[in-house]
């Protein structure tokens, strides 16, 4: 597996990682025994960065990850994010980050944690007071690295004043291309990027289906992608992506996390699934090379992203 570097202090990782929401939440009825298959497949294939949250089902997620991961703890990097109530407010208060990343570091099972997210910005408090709270854990040796999700440029100047953060998080798929305006802003500070959804809530895994397939409580009852004037319009576009990657020997899924590959060196995507096989189609992308003509012909099919709103 390539490895890639996300910032100037040190932190290096596989060029794929491993996103393990969807054991947890979001995508359907979980199956742990299948999840932790598919987490140690993807270690054996390579990947060496795993990624979860306290959000992935309040603690549920983490412990899972903990488990699989706990054989081969030194062979790997993981991450974990502070802040957000179970109602999905933010809280980043340093009383709330204490308590969350205490609890985490149990149920990782580890001493320390890789890298650590401000999962989501949070006007109630200012990012300086944030990553303050996060660099006494830096100093005492429970975290070694640092990084922001869902925030801003702004935040992040502010943020990396303080102390060095390593990545920025952010949703980035061929289908979501927000992230893309602040890429100057990471690029002029050295940060990396960990791409998460890369397959666009599974828009981009070959395997979409209507929102009336999917569970109530699915996370995609809720995206824009989905809605009924849509919809057609985007599967149009995954017909057409469909067939350029199987032009270029490729699975949709495959072309999707090349794409991200293509687009910067500090890029990272972490798709994520429970299923062992689906993970080696996955990592497979990473043998895939994109020229620049390849690029060309992804903009022109989707050149604004997918239709509608991702979130």
């Amino acid at each position: 597996m390539q490895q890639r570097n996300l910032g100037q202090q040190g932190l290096t990782v596989s060029a794929i990682g491993y996103g393990a929401m969807g054991t947890a939440i979001g995508y359907g009825p979980t199956d742990d025994a299948g999840s932790i298959s598919a987490i140690r497949r993807a270690h054996e294939l390579g990947v060496t960065h795993f990624d979860t949250a306290e959000m992935y089902g309040w603690g549920v997620g983490e412990k899972l990850l903990g488990t699989a991961l706990a054989p081969i703890r030194d062979q790997v990097t993981i991450a974990t994010k502070f802040g957000f109530t179970p109602s999905f407010a933010p809280n980043s208060r340093p009383e709330h980050i204490r308590t969350v990343v205490d609890a985490s570091l149990q149920n990782l099972r580890v001493d320390s944690i890789d890298l650590l997210y401000q999962h989501v910005h949070d006007p109630a408090v200012p990012v300086e007071e944030v990553v303050g709270v996060m660099k006494q854990y830096v100093e005492a040796g429970k975290v070694k690295y640092l990084g922001l999700s869902n925030t801003n440029a702004e935040s992040i100047r502010k943020a990396h004043a303080v102390h060095p953060i390593s990545v920025l998080q952010s949703e980035y798929s061929i289908f979501a291309r927000e992230s893309e305006s602040l890429l100057p802003v990471i690029e002029e500070l050295g940060i990396g990027m960990v791409a998460y959804s890369p397959l666009a809530r599974g828009f981009l895994s070959g395997a979409v289906q209507p929102r009336s397939a999917y569970a109530a409580d699915d996370f995609r009852q809720r995206i824009g992608w989905w809605e009924p004037e849509n919809y057609d319009e985007n599967v149009e576009i995954v017909g057409q992506l469909t067939q350029f990657a199987s032009r270029k020997g490729a699975s949709l899924s495959q072309l999707a996390i090349a794409w991200l590959l293509a687009q910067r060196d500090y890029i990272v995507p972490i798709p994520g699934s429970r299923n062992a096989g689906r993970v080696a189609e996955n990592i497979a992308a990473v043998d895939i090379t994109l020229t620049v003509a390849d690029l060309a012909a992804i903009a022109a099919i989707a050149p604004a992203g997918g239709v509608g709103s991702r979130a």
